[in-house]
C-alpha cells in the first residue's frame, strides 16, 4: 500500500531535470580489450543525423553537457599558427592516455548550429589545467590561465551561441583522478571564472551558470570548497556517480537488482545536501555526470533494459535530495550511451529519461509505502498537467508487485509499463505496455502511449518491470 503526501513538497528539480553528456574520447579510447567509442566525440559525431537531431529535440529542452577526462587537455583554438589545432593522439606517457587535443571554431559552429536547431541547453567543461605545474605533493599549483578559456567564451558571447553553464575542470577535486587541484587553489579558479563570465556577458539578458568543480563527492573536500567559497562566486555544486564500480565487474547486474546496494547511494546526496544547507550560500546541487560503471560502461548492460532499474532508481534517489540536474553519461558514446553509438538508435534508457521529463514534475512528494523493497518507490506532482505521477520499479524476477494507492478521491489514472523485449534484461529494445518502441523510418521518435485505467484497483507491476502512473485527478496543495 502506499498513501501520499500532497500538502507540501519535499524538495524540487529543474524543469530539465535530465541532461545528458557528450565526451571527448577518439576511437582510439579502448577499456578491457573494447574500443567503445567509435564516431561519438564531441570532435568527429556526425551532426546530421536525423535521429539525434529528433531524439535532442523530444525533451524540449535537453540538457547536455560537455566534457569529461580530456576537457583538461582541450585548447580553443584561436588561428595562433604559432599553436596548430591538432587531434588528439594516444600516448601513454600524457596523464590521460592521450596528447593534448583542440577544439576547431568550425566545429564549435557545427555543436552550435545543432544545438540551436535541436533546442538543447549547454553546459560546456572548460579546461582547468591550463598553466599549471606539478607541486611535491602531486598537485597541481599555480593559478588557471584562463586566457584560452576568454577567447572561446568571448568568441561564443560575440557569436551570441546560447550557453546555459560554463564549469571548471573534470576530476580535478578531493583525490583527483590523474591530476588533482587543492581546494583553496580551486575556490581562487572559480571565483576568477565568475568574475570572467560577469565581465563577457556585461549588458546581455542572462548571465550563463558558473559550475564547479565536477568531481566524485568527498566530504571534507566539498564543505571546505563551499566554505572558502565568496558569497555568489558559484552557482552550482557538481559531482559524478560511478557507484557500481568498473566496467569489467562480473557484478553489475546483481549489484543493480540489490536494493541495498542501491541505497548505499543516498549518502552521497544526503551529505551534499547537508553540506548546502549548513553554508547558507545559494550554491545548487548537480550530478554532473553520471555511467554508473567507469571505464566506459559494460556492452549489454549499461547499455540495455537492466541499466534502467539504476538509472531511474538514480532519477527518483538524487530528486528526493535537492538534486536540480541529473546528467546522465552519455547521450551517445561509451557503453552506457542513451542513444546506440553506431546507430543513433534509443536504447531502453533513452525512453526512460524521456518518460521521467515528461511526466514526472519539478515538487517531489513523500509517501508511506508498505511493500516489498524489492519495489522501489517515487512521487512526484505530474509535469505540464494536473495531478500526480508514481514511479514504481521491480527488481523481483519472479514476484509481481501489487501497491494499492490508499489516499485520493479519484484514482483514474494514465499506465506506462516498461519491460524488456522476450522478458531478457539484457536487451537493447524498450517494450512499452507490450509494444516495441523504435524510431520511424524518417527518424522520428515513437509515441509513448499510455494505457488508461478507469477504476481505482491496485497498481500492478509485472516482475522486472518499471511502472510510470500519471493520476491526473489527484489533488492537493503541493502540485497546485
Amino acid at each position: 500500500m502506499i498513501s501520499i503526501e500532497t500538502r507540501s513538497f519535499i524538495a524540487s528539480t529543474d524543469h530539465d531535470f535530465i541532461c545528458a553528456t557528450l565526451d571527448w574520447w577518439p576511437p582510439e579510447k579502448c577499456d578491457y580489450g573494447t574500443c567503445g567509442w567509435g564516431l561519438a566525440s564531441i570532435l568527429n559525431l556526425n551532426l546530421s543525423n536525423e535521429i539525434l537531431l529528433n531524439a535532442v529535440k523530444a525533451f524540449s529542452p535537453l540538457k547536455i553537457r560537455l566534457g569529461g577526462t580530456l576537457q583538461d587537455q582541450v585548447m580553443y583554438d584561436a588561428g595562433d599558427p604559432q599553436q596548430p589545432c591538432s587531434p588528439f593522439v594516444k600516448n601513454s606517457s600524457h596523464i590521460f592516455g592521450f596528447s593534448e587535443g583542440c577544439l576547431p571554431l568550425s566545429r564549435w559552429d557545427e555543436l552550435n548550429d545543432f544545438f540551436n536547431k535541436s533546442g538543447a541547453n549547454i553546459i560546456f567543461g572548460l579546461n582547468a589545467l591550463k598553466g599549471r605545474v606539478l607541486l611535491q605533493d602531486g598537485s597541481m599549483g599555480n593559478t588557471w590561465d584562463f586566457s584560452n578559456a576568454a577567447f572561446l567564451i568571448n568568441y561564443t558571447v560575440a557569436k551570441n551561441y546560447s550557453i546555459a553553464g560554463w564549469e571548471l575542470g573534470n576530476e580535478l577535486s578531493g583525490r583527483g583522478i590523474g591530476a588533482r587541484v587543492n581546494v583553496e587553489q580551486y575556490v581562487a579558479d572559480v571565483t576568477a571564472l565568475m568574475a570572467l563570465v560577469n565581465a563577457m556577458y556585461q549588458g546581455k539578458p542572462a548571465r550563463p551558470l558558473v559550475l564547479a568543480p565536477g568531481g566524485f563527492f568527498h566530504s571534507n573536500w566539498y564543505s571546505a570548497f563551499l566554505d572558502k567559497s565568496k558569497p555568489g562566486s558559484l552557482d552550482v555544486l557538481t559531482h559524478h556517480i560511478y557507484n557500481l564500480g568498473p566496467g569489467s565487474s562480473q557484478h553489475l547486474i546483481d549489484e543493480i537488482l540489490n536494493p541495498l546496494y542501491l541505497d548505499g547511494c543516498a549518502s552521497t546526496f544526503s551529505n551534499l545536501q547537508a553540506i548546502i544547507t549548513r553554508a547558507n550560500k545559494s550554491a545548487i546541487a548537480w550530478v554532473g555526470e553520471a555511467g554508473g560503471a567507469y571505464n566506459s560502461g559494460r556492452h549489454l548492460v549499461t547499455d540495455s533494459f537492466v541499466f534502467s532499474f539504476w538509472y531511474l532508481d538514480q532519477l527518483g534517489m538524487s530528486a528526493k535530495y535537492d538534486t536540480k540536474t541529473y546528467c546522465r553519461q552519455t547521450l551517445i558514446g561509451g557503453n552506457y550511451g542513451l542513444l546506440n553509438r553506431d546507430t543513433f538508435e534509443p536504447n531502453p534508457d533513452y525512453y526512460s529519461a524521456l518518460l521521467w521529463h515528461r511526466l514526472m514534475g519539478t515538487r517531489v512528494l513523500s509517501f508511506n509505502y508498505t511493500g516489498s523493497n524489492m519495489t522501489r518507490t517515487y512521487a512526484h506532482c505530474a509535469k505540464q498537467s494536473s495531478g500526480i505521477t508514481l514511479l514504481l520499479i521491480n527488481l523481483s524476477g519472479n514476484t509481481t508487485s501489487q501497491v494499492a494507492v490508499t489516499n485520493g478521491s479519484d484514482l483514474r489514472r494514465e499506465e506506462y509499463h516498461l519491460t524488456a523485449k522476450d522478458g531478457n534484461l539484457q536487451s537493447q529494445v524498450m517494450v512499452l505496455n507490450g509494444q516495441i518502441l523504435s524510431t520511424g523510418t524518417d527518424g522520428t521518435i515513437p509515441t509513448l502511449e499510455p494505457m488508461i485505467i478507469e477504476d481505482a484497483s491496485p497498481l500492478t507491476v509485472a516482475p522486472y518491470s518499471i511502472l510510470f502512473a500519471h493520476f491526473p485527478s489527484f489533488h492537493g496543495p503541493a502540485c497546485a
